[in-house]
């Protein structure tokens, strides 16, 4: 027997009536509660739709943002883009704002501290 393929459905068109629909009526955030196996969060974008032909109601997906280890993964309408320079750029300026590095031994303080007699 032969397996269905799951294919992804659009979900700004009707399920009834297959007219497209501009945008979700109201949007609303899930957020998963454990990450992928790279580390990710996952935040799904959900929408409910209304038709203007038939008026009928349903919901769907809008996006999905994977974000976490560097990098944020945005897929929306079946594409996908990576951002990975941009927040790899952003954390690189902060290292370089760090300030100077100062090493202190333990044993030249309480040298010095025995020294004075304190």
């Amino acid at each position: 027997m032969a397996r269905k393929s799951k294919k992804k459905k659009d979900p700004f068109v009707c399920p009834k009536c297959g007219t497209r629909v501009s945008e979700p009526k109201k949007t609303w955030q899930l957020v998963s509660p454990l990450p992928d196996s790279k580390g990710r969060i996952t935040v799904t974008v959900m929408g409910s739709f209304e038709c203007p032909n038939c008026g009928y109601k349903w919901r769907g997906v809008v996006s999905k943002i994977k974000i976490g280890n560097d990098e944020v993964e945005v897929e929306a309408r079946g594409k996908k883009k990576e951002i990975k320079d941009e927040v790899k750029r952003k954390s690189e300026v902060q290292e370089a704002r760090e300030g100077e590095v100062i090493e202190l031994d333990l044993d030249e303080i309480e040298k010095e501290f025995e020294g004075e007699g304190v």
